[in-house]
C-alpha cells in the first residue's frame, strides 16, 4: 500500500507525533510518500527518517515528448508546433499540460492543430511576434502600431504577446552570445527564426528590448486598455532606440580615438569665446577658488600640440570649480558609523557621563535638554565655568543651555555653561552605544559558542536568524 499525504506541512505536532512511530518501523508492505511545498514547516525527527526528492519544473522539450508518446498511445493526430504552445503553457508542470492537452482534444475535435490551439491559449502568433521584432530592428513605428491592432481585432492576449516575444528574444540573444547554438538545431523552424533576426538586431538593443517586455508585463494591468498599453511597451524601444550617428564605424571610431589632437583644443575657435585669464571678473565671491588641474599626460599633449593652439588651448580648457568655505565656517559632522568609529574615552568624559546618568536619573533634564547633555562633550572646565560641544547646531538653543545649567546648578555644579560646534569623540551617548555594542557582541559570542547551538548547526544545518540576538 501507498500513502501519499499532500501538503504534509500542515500537519499538527500531535499528528506528527502520532505518526513519527510508523515512520520509524514501517512493515514491508507499507510506503508513504509525504509531499510539501515548505519543507521547513517538517518537524526535522520526520525528514530525518525519509528519503527527499526535490521536484523541480519540466523542461518544454521533456513535456512535449511526454504529450507526443502519451498521443501517439491514444490514437490523437497532433501538430508538433501545437505541442510545443501546450508544453510552453503548461509551465513545467506535466498535469497541466495534460490538462491543458484534453482541451486542445476537445477544442479540435479530436485533433490537436497549432491554429486550434493558440485560439484557445489566446497566444499571439508566432508571425506577428517576428514582425514585430522586425520593425522594432527598423526603427519601423509604423509597422509596430498596426501590428498591434491587428492583435486588437483578432482579440489575442497582449501579456501572450510580450511573453512570445521574450522567449523569442532570449534565443535571439542566446544566437548572439553562441552562434553556434542556431547551426546545432537546424531542423528548428524557430531557432532559424532567432538566428535570422539576431543579424538584424544589435546585441545591447536585444538585452534592452527583452528587458522592457518582461517589465511590461506588469504595466498591462494599470493601464485601460491593455492594448494601448501593449504599443506603448513596444515604442518604448524606439525612444531609447540610439541614434545612426552614435553608431559609428569601428574604424571611424578607431581612427577617432588615436587622433593626437589634444582634447582642449578647439579646431576653429570663435574670437568671442576665446577670453584670456585675466579677463575674468574682478568681483569674486570671497571664498571662490579655481584650481587649475593639470596632468602628465595633458602636459605632454601641450607639448606636442602646435603653438597657435596651445595659446587658444588657454582659452577653452575646463576649470573646475570649488566652493571653497568661509574661514570660520562650521561643517556637519560625520554621522553612521565613522561617528562610532571616532569614539575615544576620556578622563573628562567619565566624569560627565556620570553626571549625566544622574540627572537623567533624578529627573532633572528632559526633552531637549536631555538630549544635549547626552550628545554632548565636556572638552574643558575649571571652577566657574564648563565648555561643552556638540554636533549639531540645533541643540545650541539659549533655552537649552540656560535649563542645562539650571539643572547643573541644582546638583551641586554652580558655573557658566558655553556650548561650541564641533566634532565630539566622547559623549554620553556614544558611551551608551559602545557599551551595547559590547553587550550585543558578548551575547552573540555566547550564542555561538554554546555546544548544544554548535551541534544543531554541524549535524542538522541549523541556523540562526540574523537580528535574533538581543543581550539579556
Amino acid at each position: 500500500k501507498v500513502f501519499m499525504i499532500d501538503e504534509v506541512h500542515m500537519l499538527t505536532g500531535h499528528a506528527f507525533n502520532a505518526m513519527l512511530k510508523t515512520l520509524e518501523e514501517p512493515p514491508e508492505y507499507l510506503k508513504f510518500v509525504l509531499a510539501t511545498t515548505d519543507p521547513q514547516k517538517v518537524p526535522v525527527t520526520v525528514l530525518s527518517r525519509c528519503l527527499q526528492f526535490n521536484l523541480r519544473p519540466m523542461a518544454p522539450e521533456v513535456v512535449q515528448q511526454h504529450l507526443e508518446q502519451v498521443l501517439r498511445q491514444e490514437g490523437v493526430a497532433a501538430e508538433t508546433p501545437a505541442l510545443r504552445l501546450l508544453a510552453r503553457a503548461a509551465r513545467g508542470s506535466m498535469r497541466d499540460a495534460l490538462s491543458l492537452t484534453d482541451q486542445a482534444i476537445a477544442y479540435g475535435d479530436g485533433r490537436i492543430e497549432e491554429t486550434a490551439v493558440r485560439a484557445m491559449l489566446g497566444s499571439a502568433d508566432r508571425g506577428h511576434v517576428l514582425r514585430l521584432i522586425e520593425a522594432l530592428a527598423r526603427g519601423d513605428g509604423r509597422a509596430v502600431v498596426e501590428t498591434c491592432d491587428e492583435l486588437r481585432r483578432l482579440g489575442l492576449s497582449a501579456a501572450s504577446t510580450l511573453e512570445e516575444m521574450s522567449a523569442v528574444l532570449q534565443r535571439i540573444a542566446v544566437c548572439q552570445a553562441v552562434p553556434d547554438a542556431a547551426a546545432a538545431l537546424a531542423d528548428d523552424p524557430d531557432a532559424q527564426d532567432a538566428a535570422r533576426l539576431a543579424a538584424l538586431l544589435p546585441a545591447d538593443e536585444t538585452q534592452l528590448l527583452y528587458s522592457i517586455c518582461l517589465h511590461g508585463r506588469g504595466e498591462l494591468g494599470l493601464a485601460p486598455d491593455e492594448y494601448a498599453a501593449l504599443t506603448m511597451v513596444l515604442l518604448r524601444l524606439l525612444a531609447f532606440k540610439p541614434t545612426a550617428p552614435e553608431r559609428e564605424p569601428a574604424a571611424a571610431a578607431a581612427e577617432k580615438k588615436t587622433s593626437p589632437e589634444p582634447a582642449a583644443v578647439l579646431r576653429n575657435p570663435e574670437p568671442a569665446s576665446v577670453q584670456p585669464a585675466s579677463s575674468a571678473p574682478a568681483t569674486r565671491p570671497p571664498g571662490l577658488r579655481l584650481p587649475v588641474r593639470e596632468t602628465e599626460n595633458s602636459e605632454r599633449k601641450a607639448a606636442e600640440a602646435p603653438d597657435s593652439f596651445a595659446e587658444s588651448a588657454t582659452g577653452t580648457i575646463a576649470i573646475p570649480v570649488r566652493l571653497q568655505p568661509e574661514p570660520g565656517a562650521r561643517t556637519q559632522p560625520r554621522a553612521g558609523a565613522e561617528g562610532a568609529a571616532d569614539f575615544a574615552p576620556s578622563s573628562d568624559g567619565d566624569f560627565w557621563h556620570a553626571l549625566v546618568q544622574q540627572l537623567i536619573a533624578d529627573g532633572a533634564v528632559a526633552a531637549l535638554v536631555r538630549v544635549l547633555a547626552l550628545q554632548s562633550q565636556l572638552v574643558a572646565r575649571d571652577s566657574g565655568h564648563w565648555m561643552l560641544r556638540v554636533e549639531r547646531e540645533s541643540l545650541n538653543q539659549p533655552t537649552n543651555r540656560e535649563r542645562l545649567r539650571a539643572a547643573l546648578a541644582a546638583a551641586g555644579h554652580a558655573v557658566d555653561l558655553s556650548v561650541e560646534i564641533g566634532a565630539i569623540t566622547d559623549s554620553p551617548a556614544r558611551r551608551i552605544a559602545a557599551l551595547e555594542q559590547q553587550r550585543q557582541r558578548a551575547a552573540e559570542a555566547t550564542i555561538l559558542g554554546d555546544p548544544f547551538v554548535q551541534s544543531m548547526m554541524r549535524d542538522f544545518g541549523a541556523k540562526i536568524v540574523p537580528g535574533s540576538i538581543k543581550p539579556i
